[in-house]
């Protein structure tokens, strides 16, 4: 039996900058319209959620787990639907620079070309991080 909820697809990608500054900019949920443009243009600071109201997927709250010291960006994206996904991430040491590991999980019942854009979408998300902070 193939369980294709248990498929999870690491994307990573080197960003010539340290890993505090790549870590201080991409855990700032105010930053996000500039290089996840998976979550929409626009985010929307309510309590201690933040809400993207125009996300490709329709309104969604998005909570990172608090900042810490090893580079841990996980955070909850709560769908329309009240279904939350778990997107785990990290900012790891590369040589003088960073890299940004993204895995991307299938969710049950996702077809193979839905999993197939989900991390195409997360591929060009995290190239559009490289850029805004190399050009910095």
């Amino acid at each position: 039996m193939n369980d294709t909820g248990r498929q999870s697809r690491h994307l990573g990608i080197h960003i010539d900058r340290t890993v505090d500054e790549v870590y201080a900019y991409a855990s700032d949920p105010a930053n996000l319209p500039a290089w996840a443009h998976g979550l929409g243009g626009s985010m929307a600071q309510v309590g201690n959620r933040w809400v993207a109201e125009s996300s490709p997927m329709g309104r969604v709250e998005v909570a990172f787990v608090p900042r810490n010291e090893l580079g841990v960006l996980d955070h909850h994206v709560t769908l329309p639907s009240g279904e939350t996904v778990h997107n785990p991430v990290r900012v790891i040491a590369d040589g003088t620079g960073s890299e940004v590991v993204f895995t991307v999980r299938r969710q049950p019942g996702t077809s193979d070309a839905d999993f197939e854009r989900d991390a195409a979408t997360v591929a060009a998300d995290l190239a559009r991080l490289k850029e805004v902070l190399e050009s910095v």
